[in-house]
């Protein structure tokens, strides 16, 4: 098919079959991931730009290690490193940057929107690598990409959520993500982080932790993110993970094959249990090889490659 979109703002933009399409287009990259030699000159002559404002570990790497695959010139910017810190707005510290004549900025940034501002103002593609508490579209992804890999299909799929669902931007673009490809989404976790509304997004809100993980085919455990929450809602870690917490007892409630994922960084002890973390059924650093395939499609995509005649 003929991609559409100059940018990755969110899942919200996709439809099905575009979502198949990214999906199917990392599939057709993993392979080089696996190469003595992991480099194509698909992006040759391009130059990305991986724009951090808040910490990455996972994301800002696969993004940099995808554009490098791809032979793109890739350049990090981190907020600490950046003119920001001066007092200059993030508009002009794009519009600098525009004005070197990158082909994409990709973009993690603390406010809501901010992807979507610049899209708006900037005549390059902007990749959106999360934005505050909105959307993390390769995240769902990438998650997506990993359902499919383990159990064949996503359609018709239960898939459990569970944690701290008001602050986090992957269970958003998953909710959107896997919803338009099928899936059944429910989500669980303290009352004080289910925001209202949330059956709007399509999803159940489950009563308790093991409703949501009864016959699910997919757990997706999210840690608390204690620096957006401002003051603590729940009492203690402890009582968190007593009620919460993903340990091989409640995992059993699940099908016998379900998967456990994990966006990353865990929290051992806290929302996951370490025996479940490195189980048989977790599928944690396949999401993290994974995502370097879906960022190399999101890249390749956003930089018009399928229309491009390669030499």
């Amino acid at each position: 098919m003929n991609f559409q979109h100059r940018h990755v703002l969110g899942i919200k933009q996709f439809n099905a079959e575009e979502l198949n399409f990214i999906l199917d287009t990392a599939e057709s990259f993993k392979e080089i991931n696996t190469r003595s030699i992991k480099k194509v000159p698909t992006l040759r002559g391009k130059t990305i730009i991986n724009l951090f404002f808040e910490a990455s570990t996972r994301t800002r790497t696969s993004f940099e290690i995808a554009g490098k695959r791809l032979s793109a010139d890739t350049v990090n910017i981190s907020g600490s490193a950046s003119s920001v810190v001066k007092g200059e707005t993030l508009e002009d510290t794009a519009r600098n940057i525009e004005a070197m004549h990158p082909d994409i900025i990709v973009m993690r940034h603390s406010a809501s929107g901010s992807s979507d501002y610049l899209a708006a103002r900037l005549n390059c593609s902007v990749v959106n690598a999360g934005d505050g508490t909105h959307e993390h579209p390769s995240q769902a992804l990438l998650d997506a990409f990993t359902i499919r890999q383990h159990r064949g299909k996503i359609a018709g799929l239960k898939v459990a959520i569970i944690g701290d669902i008001a602050h986090s931007r992957v269970v958003r673009s998953n909710i959107n993500c896997l919803k338009k490809l099928g899936a059944e989404v429910v989500v669980a976790g303290p009352k004080t982080m289910l925001p209202p509304g949330l059956e709007m997004l399509g999803c159940r809100v489950a009563p308790s932790l093991s409703d949501a993980l009864e016959d699910a085919d997919v757990v997706m455990m999210l840690r608390i993110q204690l620096e957006r929450q401002g003051k603590s809602l729940i009492p203690s870690l402890r009582e968190y993970s007593r009620f919460f917490g993903l340990n091989e007892n409640n995992l059993k409630l699940a099908k016998p094959d379900a998967i456990v994922m994990h966006p990353g960084p865990m929290n051992r002890g806290v929302e996951i249990s370490t025996a479940v973390a490195d189980g048989p059924q977790n599928v944690i650093l396949d999401q993290v090889e994974n995502g370097v395939a879906i960022r190399m499609a999101l890249l390749y995509l956003a930089a018009g490659g399928d229309k491009m005649v390669e030499g």
